[in-house]
């Protein structure tokens, strides 16, 4: 197989999956106990914390484990809606962001929450002045994804945290994209909160964290034993947490080597599939992910290349979104029409890929395309 959906979920790394080993046979106990076994779990714990911290310049109490970031965003979108919903209960986020962000804002809607979801640019990019004109007295909160999952469009989050921190707004960002593979410095952003998963950065799936700056205030979703500074009560993964912190400690120090590779692989496959007639990428080609490109194949059915590609793996939009029969919410947004986005294939590479994939893929795709569109 050859693998091109990376931002769907990566592989984990052989060192990650050695770091968590002993955690999975015989260093099993409960990251609680207060016996000395207890206690050897819980310092893996704490190094883990550690290194996720570093890599976000962060204080290490200010990481709180969950299973992914869509549990981090239920967690910290809901409770900031309990905690300042007698300030206001308006609430702004994007067009494009994630099923996690869109979903939990309609489900604040029930409760008298009013959303404002702010359009973006034909490249999926924010216009600063568009959240300047949306920021009202009763606004409390404001979501902007960092990095888009479908398109691989970067936002301005320095300029975005810039103009909340100015209103004394909370700003939170869904980093999951963009966590490993870009420099993330909380303070310097001024970010109050932001997510990730582990299994993006080759660490298990069923880890993540929310990172939540000291001081800012939540209640916690559940209860039951106060794990996690009581924001999420239950018994610590530490496999999982374990293999993040290490995944984490890996990505600082290779991320500048995974960048210039990935990337020049990545615009080899994009260069080589511009070629192939009628084709045109969808979102930013200047502000993006390195490793990300989404193109459309007009006259070409996404779900049908996909089949048809068969043992190359890539994706025509979010993993977590699949199994609807609907257009790409994100391709609608930056001014597709539903043919276009039914057109559109994401390519999605990671630092196991080679130049070899990359040729095989290109020669196949070439060729199933023009066959498809001979049968029009």
């Amino acid at each position: 197989m050859i693998y091109l959906d990376n931002n769907a979920t990566t592989p984990i790394d052989e060192r990650v999956l050695e770091a968590m080993m002993p955690f999975l046979t015989t260093q099993f106990a409960n990251a609680s106990s207060s016996h000395k076994f207890g206690q050897f779990t819980n310092e893996a714990v704490k190094k883990a914390r550690e290194q996720i911290a570093d890599l976000i310049n962060a204080y290490p109490n200010e990481i709180i484990f969950t299973s992914g970031a869509t549990e981090s965003i239920n967690i910290f979108l809901q409770g900031v809606a309990i905690k300042n919903q007698d300030k206001g209960k308006h609430i702004i986020t994007l067009q494009t962001e994630h099923k996690a962000v869109l979903d939990t804002c309609r489900y604040l809607e029930n409760f008298g929450f009013e959303v404002s979801y702010l359009p973006v640019d034909n490249e999926g990019i924010l216009d600063i002045k568009v959240l300047e004109n949306a920021i009202r007295k009763d606004t409390i909160l404001v979501c902007a994804m960092w990095g888009n999952n479908e398109i691989g469009t970067l936002q301005p989050i320095a300029e975005i945290a810039n103009k909340t921190a100015e209103k004394n707004i909370l700003f939170f960002t869904d980093a999951t994209q963009v966590y490993g593979k870009i420099n993330i410095d909380v303070n310097a952003h001024e970010i109050d909160a932001l997510c990730f998963s582990g299994h993006k950065i080759y660490a298990p799936k069923g880890i993540g964290a929310l990172y939540l700056r000291q001081g800012v205030k939540i209640p916690a979703l559940t209860y039951g034993g106060g794990h996690e500074k009581g924001m999420r009560s239950g018994t610590l993964n530490v496999a999982g947490i374990v293999g993040l912190g290490k995944a984490s400690e890996l990505a600082k120090k290779e991320m500048k080597e995974n960048e210039n590779k990935i990337k020049t692989l990545r615009d080899t496959l994009e260069k080589a599939l511009l070629q192939i007639p009628d084709t045109s990428i969808n979102g930013s080609i200047k502000h993006r992910l390195f490793n990300t490109t989404n193109i459309c194949f007009k006259d070409v059915d996404s779900d049908a290349l996909i089949a048809a590609l068969e043992d190359i793996a890539v994706s025509n939009g979010s993993a977590c979104t699949a199994h609807l029969i609907e257009p790409s919410h994100v391709l609608r947004s930056i001014g597709l029409d539903d043919k276009q986005a039914f057109e559109s294939i994401r390519f999605s590479l990671g630092k196991y890929n080679t130049i070899e994939e990359i040729e095989t893929s290109f020669s196949l795709i070439q060729k199933i395309v023009k066959n498809f569109r001979e049968m029009l």
